[in-house]
């Protein structure tokens, strides 16, 4: 079960990247948003809801078996920040680009309420919603870009 957990909280392993282990986890997030892109709209939401459950339960469980609650080797987080990042647009090549620097910067940052779940909550609920919020600032950025410069997505 140990390795189940830790497989799954560090992204199959990116989150021990010796440097911006973060930055690497959230790579694992354009593969997953090219394949749920194309289902429908409830097929998405079911699948994002499994996938940040699975995070609160293995960030908690390899906060426990590191010792430090919001290890950096912890990456599923980074995730599931991404999937609400793109959360029901279609999967092309800018989106996902730009997605992924949008959400890079928010979680760096940690605009509130994402620094107090950070800061305050220390369990994996507190280390995946402050990539949740961190998804959502980078959402409505994206969506505000795709509005304004449509020529680029």
């Amino acid at each position: 079960m140990k390795q189940l957990i830790l497989f799954l909280a560090t992204n199959a392993g990116l989150g021990y990247a010796p440097v911006a282990s973060g930055t690497f986890g959230t790579l694992m997030g354009i593969p997953l948003f090219y394949l749920l892109a194309p289902l429908s709209p409830a097929l998405f939401a079911l699948s994002w809801l499994a996938i940040l459950l699975l995070s609160f339960w293995s960030a908690n469980r390899a906060g426990k078996i590191f010792g430090v609650t919001d290890d950096g080797r912890i990456v599923i987080d980074e995730l599931i920040g991404y999937l609400t990042t793109v959360a029901l647009l279609p999967f092309n090549w800018p989106t996902a680009i730009a997605a992924f620097l949008l959400f890079r910067l928010f979680d760096i940052f940690k605009i509130w309420p994402a620094s107090w779940f950070d800061t305050k909550v220390k369990n994996g609920f507190g280390v995946v919603m402050d990539d949740v919020m961190a998804g959502v600032y980078a959402a409505l950025c994206l969506r505000l870009l795709m509005k304004l410069l449509p020529n680029l997505f």
